[in-house]
């Protein structure tokens, strides 16, 4: 088969509605309680907490975790005064399809991972996007 591993997908193709970061935290291996290391570029794996924007969302589709491959922990964006969360976006996404058989019956589930956070229209690196179109 000529797929493997993580499928790369856009950011608006997993939360169209957007997404919400409460939290980020270090991916510990169980049993050597030391960082976990991602497989392909051996950098450390951190698991943000994020609340999916979606008004259809229920259940355990609500509230995932993103998987951030980075050197160091990765700094979510600044608070929007009024809400308890922050507003993020994730940068170079991937999808891994797998099977949960924790429950009665298996099913197909997916893990998140991503190269990067930021806060939306945040251009990778600092600065914003800008909020005008070019002319045709």
């Amino acid at each position: 088969m000529a797929i493997q591993g993580a499928l790369p997908v856009q950011f608006a193709t997993v939360f169209p509605h957007g997404a919400f970061a409460l939290g980020v935290e270090a991916i510990t291996d169980f049993e050597t309680k030391r960082p976990q290391l991602d497989k392909d570029s051996g950098l450390p794996l951190w698991a943000v907490d994020v609340i999916d924007a979606d008004p259809e969302a229920r259940g355990k589709a609500k509230s995932v975790k993103v998987k951030v491959v980075a050197q160091v922990c990765p700094t979510l964006p600044d608070e929007v005064p009024g809400l308890p969360f922050r507003p993020v976006e994730f940068e170079s996404m991937a999808v891994m399809p797998y099977v949960d058989d924790n429950g009665r019956r298996p099913r197909v589930a997916y893990s998140l991972r991503a190269r990067g956070v930021k806060a939306p229209g945040a251009v990778a690196g600092g600065g914003r996007r800008s909020q005008t179109k070019d002319a045709v």
